[in-house]
């Protein structure tokens, strides 16, 4: 077979890949996923999910489409309630775009039926194949030479069935393992996730779950003590992400919410020994108003009670 013949049948089962997968994967439809999204839209909504602070001339060149073209699909989430803007600290010239609450939870329930579509995909193939169509994925992308992928640490999205069992389980198993403290704090965990999820009020109440990789790596709730007062509840970071700035986003978050939805000052409760999260609530503006000694947790403790005013 001369050169030019072996050419013409590799494009043609290149061409024959491309429709086989675009099938498979779903991408033939309307819309995304079942979605009233197109591809395309599903994913400038991903990269403002992982990219929370973005422009959108980043948006045009990580992507590589015209200008008018994602002028025109920004201008159409706002108008739906989808992306929010704001200047930059660093150039007031300069727009942020990022994802609102409603951004935030379509693109978290597109994200949560990708995965179970991927992994139903999976499943129906065998460990070692697994590991050959992955392997094989990752050798196209690098012989047509994709740029390396821009990408933050971690992303943040609503709360979804099955995190509040996380939450529990890693929290109770790392409290125990770095300060020894007994099941009564679990327990204790799993009453405020409970009671979060009984009574939640979307309109005042919020929990954010930071994710990486496609696992919980960090939560944080924020729930109503009074019509003026809100609470913030059950901080935590995974003890392998620290550090990449996610304990702080999460208070970052709770703090505009709750001026967003007018709440006067945010209080929370926390013990003098965890240093970390202390930091956390003092550079977040939060100062302490009150320490009391305790007995919690099968050890002596000193409990404090940190608020944080937020000028309404």
């Amino acid at each position: 077979m001369d050169s030019d013949a072996r050419l013409a049948k590799q494009i043609d089962q290149v061409r024959s890949f491309g429709r086989f997968y675009t099938r498979q994967i779903g991408l033939l439809g309307e819309g995304f996923l079942g979605s009233a999204l197109s591809l395309t839209e599903a994913r400038i909504l991903y990269e403002l999910a992982h990219h929370p602070s973005t422009t959108a001339s980043e948006l045009r060149s990580c992507l590589d489409l015209d200008a008018g073209y994602v002028s025109r699909m920004l201008k159409a989430f706002e108008r739906r309630g989808l992306v929010g803007k704001s200047a930059s600290d660093r150039d007031g010239r300069q727009v942020l775009l990022s994802l609102t609450d409603a951004g935030t939870a379509l693109f978290a329930r597109l994200n949560s039926a990708a995965r179970t579509e991927v992994g139903t995909m999976l499943e129906q193939l065998s460990k070692p194949d697994r590991q050959r169509l992955v392997a094989a994925m990752r050798a196209i992308e690098q012989l047509l030479g994709a740029p390396p992928t821009r990408r933050v640490p971690y992303l943040l999205r609503p709360h979804q069935p099955g995190d509040m069992g996380w939450i529990v389980h890693r929290q109770g198993l790392i409290y125990a393992q770095e300060y020894g403290w007994d099941e009564t704090f679990e327990a204790l965990v799993a009453e405020v996730t409970a009671k979060f999820i009984r009574d939640f009020d979307p309109k005042r109440e919020r929990c954010w779950i930071a994710e990486r990789d496609g696992d919980v790596v960090g939560s944080v709730f924020l729930v109503r003590k009074s019509a003026s007062v809100a609470k913030l509840r059950l901080l935590y970071v995974e003890p392998l992400c620290r550090g990449l700035g996610i304990g702080r986003r999460l208070v970052d978050e709770c703090t505009d919410f709750a001026r967003r939805v007018g709440y006067r000052r945010i209080s929370l409760w926390t013990n003098s020994i965890l240093a970390a999260a202390r930091h956390i609530y003092e550079a977040a503006g939060y100062r302490l108003v009150k320490a009391e000694p305790h007995r919690s947790f099968g050890h002596d403790l000193v409990g404090e009670i940190w608020e944080r005013s937020l000028g309404n």
